[in-house]
């Protein structure tokens, strides 16, 4: 597929898409989103990709949804049609459920609306001391529409996350270190130097990474009972891969490991 508003590269196992239309800030329209989709399901299916990346091109992570469509889209929702020129939810739906490899978001810039949503469904974020955040859904009298009233409080807690949606205020990088929305604060030109060094770890690492995103999401609604079970069945699956094979074995000979994800 050849992309227009994104771009899309693979290497050492590391998959990077960059949200690429930094004169309108990275502003999502339906183009992105299909590219995005279709980036995704590359990833996914790609035995090659271990970690994917998301970040944006220019000064922006992305500014969200763009005001003019968002009016536009105002009619159909009157009678009862999702428009075509937004986002794809089913497609979304269907990468997000059943993705197993992590995934980072790298936030250069403003982080807004649609845009922050997008930074929701990574597994983890790292930001430069530029970026800025807002659930900005309120101000134009909208919801969150990719689970982010799901994903927002499951990150943040749920009075922090009602906060930020029902006031659609700013927060700087700062804050989004001291309330659990990003990892690490870096310089932008520290940013994706330091998100490839992350990537390159885990791209090194066992396929027992993949295992442990799987349990992790699943147990989070999940009692204690289940968890047991759960984590059991899954410690046997991780411990008949031949990764749990060459980790003692490259210990014992006093060397790196080299894992290939089987």
């Amino acid at each position: 597929m050849d992309f227009h508003d994104i771009t899309y590269t693979k290497e050492q196992g590391i998959a990077t898409i960059t949200l690429n239309q930094p004169r309108l800030l990275n502003a999502f329209t339906a183009t992105m989103g299909q590219e995005w989709i279709a980036a995704m399901q590359d990833a996914k299916d790609d035995p090659k990709v271990r970690v994917i990346l998301l970040t944006g091109a220019g000064r922006a992570f992305s500014a969200g949804g763009n005001p003019r469509h968002l009016l536009a889209s105002r009619e159909y929702y009157r009678k009862g049609v999702e428009p075509d020129f937004l986002f794809d939810s089913i497609g979304m739906k269907r990468i997000f459920l059943d993705l197993d490899k992590p995934y980072i978001g790298v936030i250069n810039g403003p982080c807004v609306g649609g845009g922050m949503e997008l930074a929701n469904m990574c597994d983890f974020r790292i930001a430069s001391n530029q970026a800025r955040f807002s659930m900005a859904f309120v101000r134009m009298g909208e919801i969150p529409f990719n689970i982010g009233c799901y994903l927002l409080p499951k990150i943040v807690g749920l009075p922090m996350a009602l906060e930020l949606m029902w006031t659609g205020r700013f927060f700087d990088a700062e804050e989004a270190v001291r309330i659990g929305y990003i990892n690490h604060i870096v310089p932008l030109e520290e940013l994706m130097p330091t998100a490839m060094e992350l990537a390159t770890q885990m791209a090194r690492g066992p396929y027992s990474i993949k295992l442990m995103k799987r349990l992790t999401y699943h147990c989070l609604d999940m009692d204690i009972e289940q968890a047991f079970v759960a984590h059991r069945q899954t410690e046997m699956l991780a411990c008949s891969t031949e990764d749990a094979i060459e980790g003692p074995r490259a210990w014992l000979e006093k060397r790196e490991p080299i894992f290939q994800w089987k």
